[in-house]
């Protein structure tokens, strides 16, 4: 009788990601990115309401502060919308991030016991937050016809702009989640880049204040610019992103090549260490 032995090793440093294998653990994905959501809310007593309180918030305190005080102008659209219309992409870019920066250490027990692609808990965790994504864009079409605002037909391109911010997060939730694993002071670092990017990604201002030239070439190096602008163009028919998207796509390439390279490179370590 012959033995069929299965011999399981760790990934080669920059070995290719074998996306059959994640394929065939779709299941899993879909089981943990669901309880993750289930674990977010659980116990909150306005539940999932809070996925609306958070943008809807930070909106009302930047009309009040940028917009009625400071008077930044919103290219003719209601400064209120011209604002949630770019913390609806932020939001879900600052929810993958935070989580899939959390996921492996919070998967410690999972990652000890058995084995699956260690990929698939970034990624689950990055998919969680389209949940809280979708319940965003419906408060945000309710916004757009409480002021009367139709979105253009450039919102055809808009699932562009959602796929290029998540795949903004995952590199990024990839760089984080492996390196929280060895250096915990990454989850404490983590709330002040956020902050930093929140404050230079244009949320409260459109980005056409940064002079043209070299000066927004380098602006756009933030791949949430292109992502941001990108997004209010499809729905409120503001100034096109232009050459920004092009920057900020490639910077969105680069931190997902490099942050899957990291992974992989300390993925073997993973279950020892955590």
């Amino acid at each position: 009788m012959t033995r069929v032995v299965t011999r399981i090793r760790p990934a080669r440093s920059f070995e290719a990601i074998d996306f059959q294998e994640l394929l065939d653990y779709r299941e899993l994905i879909v089981f943990l990115a669901w309880r993750d959501v289930k674990v977010r809310y659980k116990r909150a007593y306005l539940g999932i309401a809070w996925a609306v309180l958070q943008p809807l918030m930070s909106m009302i305190v930047f009309t009040i502060i940028f917009g009625r005080i400071a008077g930044l102008p919103s290219e003719g659209v209601p400064y209120p919308l011209f604002t949630f219309a770019a913390l609806v992409p932020w939001q879900l870019f600052s929810s993958a991030v935070s989580g899939a920066s959390n996921s492996l250490v919070g998967s410690a027990q999972l990652l000890s016991k058995v084995y699956f692609p260690r990929l698939i808990v970034p990624l689950a965790s990055v998919a969680a937050t389209l949940v809280d994504f979708i319940i965003n864009v419906v408060m945000l079409f309710a916004l757009m016809a409480w002021y009367g605002h139709r979105p253009t037909a450039a919102i055809v391109l808009l699932p562009v702009f959602v796929i290029l911010g998540l795949v903004i997060a995952s590199g990024i939730g990839l760089w984080t989640s492996a390196m929280s694993v060895r250096y915990r002071d990454v989850q404490y670092l983590l709330p002040f880049f956020l902050q930093f990017l929140l404050l230079a990604s244009p949320i409260a201002y459109s980005a056409s204040v940064v002079p043209a030239g070299p000066l927004q070439v380098i602006y756009a190096l933030n791949p949430l610019v292109g992502v941001i602008e990108g997004f209010r163009w499809a729905l409120l028919g503001t100034n096109p992103p232009g050459t920004i998207l092009y920057v900020s796509g490639g910077m969105a390439i680069v931190l997902l090549v490099t942050g899957l390279m990291v992974f992989r490179r300390m993925e073997a370590t993973f279950a020892d260490v955590v």
